[in-house]
């Protein structure tokens, strides 16, 4: 560029965000040959994806582990798993995000030693621990211990951080699930800075963290948000997160520098937004997405990871990656839009939409604050409840038509896709052996340590956990003995206990103006009677680790809404569990969730236990992320039907539940 810029360009081309793919899968070693592909394609940072065993504190030989190994991310059980994980890889020059929560203080420790083992200073380590327990509770579902225990964590990671490691971001405040679990732009906004309000107030009154060091706390918190196809609306809640991130930090926190209250965010765009059918529409949303936390300079992402267009069938290929890595490189490098001061400074358009949500965030983040915190809302489950209202309300005006998406409510007609053709290859497919392998391993791992070394460090654990001692020394000595991941999870549970969050159904609205749900209500009323029964009965079970309960919430609300008699106890369950709540409830039918793709082992366990109970003949449907040949080999286990996001409209599934529950009673 010329030394003196024409008008209304800047003197200097802005650097690009940090790029990033969200990947990991299968094993350590095969996620690390992952990773040195796409820094190859010109990926500028790592984030890592982990299994759901590793997320929510188990190991890979787990009951609980069944189906789920190296499923939705990498296996990380001990020390070994992250050598491998970053063999080859210069921590002191990455800059790594880890999407880890509930055991972050675990995986940092594993990080931090894998680091110094390099030879690697830890003060010059940047990345990201996510470490937003609360959004967990609310819509991810990966949480382990009690909101008050958690937050403890968060901040002894937050103050270990701010003294060894000052590059790194302890705390990854997330909006982007709230989204994904119903938010509205204000109560994303809203929510979200509760959120940090609570971790800010804990880190001030916590002892550990001098009252002068409050700024370099604020300035190495960063945000992780979601952007949906609105992309105009998403640029003004971008700009009103900055404005009102800067004006909390500066009033609540007294923090003066403004460099420090600068809104620091990553993004990720709408994954759950992506659709099943005409997959190919799914590029163009995820380009518009992108466009809404770049176009503003004033408020643009510092880093960027983007979803594959096939997300919604099922794991993306390496290619598929590549091909969302390109959008990025393409906007940065080809366009010029980094060379141009914020495009939107003094519209009126933007400014009203600013000033709207952030005067509409305001009362939420008030309300929030009046209950006691986001602690007190979280379990009271206000938070959850206002969001499965949220939620329903979304999906009425998508089954209403009111609010349009290409391809599934409004322009269905379609050539055949090329892109899935391939059937099955148009997705990663996980080699079943992978599990069994990552067993076999963690349980040679146990074999071949100092099993006094190990003893000794977890009664340290449990020891400083009972009392307030700062929980990352314990850690880091857990680290170096070589516990597991299970374990140091475990050891915690004991002293600081197991949490199963609100389901929020109560606040769960009604379906509105849909006048299809009189005419399925009849048909309930008409069931039960014709069977003898005061109300048909379903059961909604979520087996496994999958914490995605946004679709099972809804079917349960709108069963309900239809004179179901739902029973809903939440995620996580064995297939165990589910079988005996589906006996002692006496239900009619039980449907289960599974987006994690772990329904071919979950599904059947849950069949042959209803078979050994004594009720073969109860019916079982199932929801998830499913492809075609996995639904039919389900269907041939026994499932009466299979429900995929294709099937969007609720009342039509409600309406097929029925049909499922008179066929199975012989009624006509």
């Amino acid at each position: 560029m010329d030394e003196k810029a024409p008008a209304g360009r800047l003197p200097e081309r802005d650097r690009p965000w940090v790029m990033r793919t969200y990947a990991g899968h299968s094993s350590a070693s095969a996620t690390n040959a992952l990773f040195r592909r796409n820094l190859a394609k010109g990926q500028t940072g790592l984030s890592v994806a982990f299994d759901l065993p590793t997320q929510t504190g188990y190991d890979p030989d787990h009951e609980l582990a069944a189906g789920e190994v190296g499923r939705v991310g990498v296996p990380v059980a001990h020390l070994g798993d992250m050598r491998a994980l970053f063999d080859g890889l210069p921590l002191a020059q990455m800059n790594t995000s880890m999407t880890i929560n509930a055991p972050a203080m675990w995986l940092l420790g594993l990080y931090a030693t894998v680091a110094t083992e390099q030879g690697a200073e830890l003060a010059s380590c940047a990345g990201t621990t996510q470490n937003d327990i609360v959004k967990e509770y609310l819509s991810r579902g990966t949480h382990i211990f009690p909101p008050a225990a958690s937050l403890r964590l968060t901040v002894d990671v937050i103050a270990y951080t701010l003294c060894e490691m000052p590059r790194w971001n302890p705390v990854n405040i997330c909006s982007y699930h709230l989204q994904e679990a119903g938010a509205t732009p204000v109560q994303e906004v809203g929510f979200a800075l509760a959120t940090a309000v609570a971790v800010l107030d804990a880190v001030r009154d916590c002892g550990q963290v001098p009252a002068e060091r409050m700024g370099d706390v604020v300035q190495r918190i960063s945000f992780f948000v979601n952007a949906g196809v609105r992309f105009v609306e998403e640029i003004g809640k971008m700009r009103a997160f900055g404005a009102l991130w800067d004006e909390i930090t500066r009033d609540r926190y007294g923090v003066e520098n403004p460099k420090q209250r600068r809104f620091r965010y990553g993004v990720q765009v709408n994954s759950l937004g992506l659709t099943e059918a005409q997959p190919e529409n799914n590029v163009q949303r995820i380009v518009l997405e992108m466009l809404g936390v770049t176009l503003s300079r004033d408020a643009r992402a510092r880093a960027v990871q983007l979803p594959a267009w096939n997300e919604a069938l099922g794991l993306p290929r390496p290619w598929d990656q590549q091909w969302s890595l390109r959008m990025q490189q393409v906007l940065a490098y080809e366009s010029d839009l980094l060379e141009h001061p914020d495009l939107f400074e003094g519209s009126h358009v933007m400014t009203a939409l600013v000033d709207d949500i952030v005067a509409g965030a305001r009362v939420e983040l008030a309300k929030v604050l009046e209950l006691g915190g986001v602690v007190a809302a979280v379990e009271t489950g206000y938070l959850k409840s206002a969001l499965v209202a949220s939620l329903a309300e979304r999906r009425r005006r998508m089954e209403a038509g009111t609010d349009v998406v290409v391809g599934v409510n409004r322009f269905t007609e379609t050539e055949p896709s090329t892109l899935t053709a391939a059937g099955a290859e148009a997705i990663e497919q996980i080699d079943p052996a992978v599990e069994a392998a990552a067993a076999a391993a963690v349980r040679e791992w146990r074999a071949g340590r100092d099993a006094a070394a190990v003893e000794s460090a977890l009664a340290r654990l449990k020891a400083d956990a009972a009392t307030t001692t700062n929980l990352m020394a314990a850690t880091l000595a857990c680290v170096r003995a070589g516990v597991t991941t299970g374990e140091w999870a475990g050891a915690l549970r004991q002293i600081l206990g197991e949490y199963r969050a609100p389901t929020g159904l109560s606040g769960g609205a009604g379906a509105g103006g849909d006048a299809r749900l009189a005419t399925v209500r009849e048909r309930v009323a008409a069931t039960a009677r014709e069977l003898g029964s005061g109300r048909l009965r379903l059961l909604v079970g979520k087996p496994g680790l999958d914490g995605h309960s946004n679709g099972a919430e809804q079917i349960a609300v709108r069963a309900r809404d239809a004179g179901f008699e739902v029973v809903y106890q939440g995620i996580r369950l064995t297939a165990g569990q589910i079988v005996a709540a589906a006996v002692e409830e006496d239900v009619d039918l039980v449907g289960l969730s599974v987006l994690s793709g772990s329904h071919l082992a979950a599904v059947p366990a849950v069949l042959d236990g209803l078979r050994a109970a004594g009720r073969g003949d109860l019916p079982v449907v199932v929801g998830g992320i499913i492809p075609a040949g996995d639904a039919d080999a389900l269907r041939a286990a026994g499932v009466a039907r299979v429900f995929t996001p294709k099937d969007f409209a609720l009342t039509g599934i409600i309406d097929e539940l029925v049909t499922v529950i008179r066929e199975s009673n012989n009624l006509r």
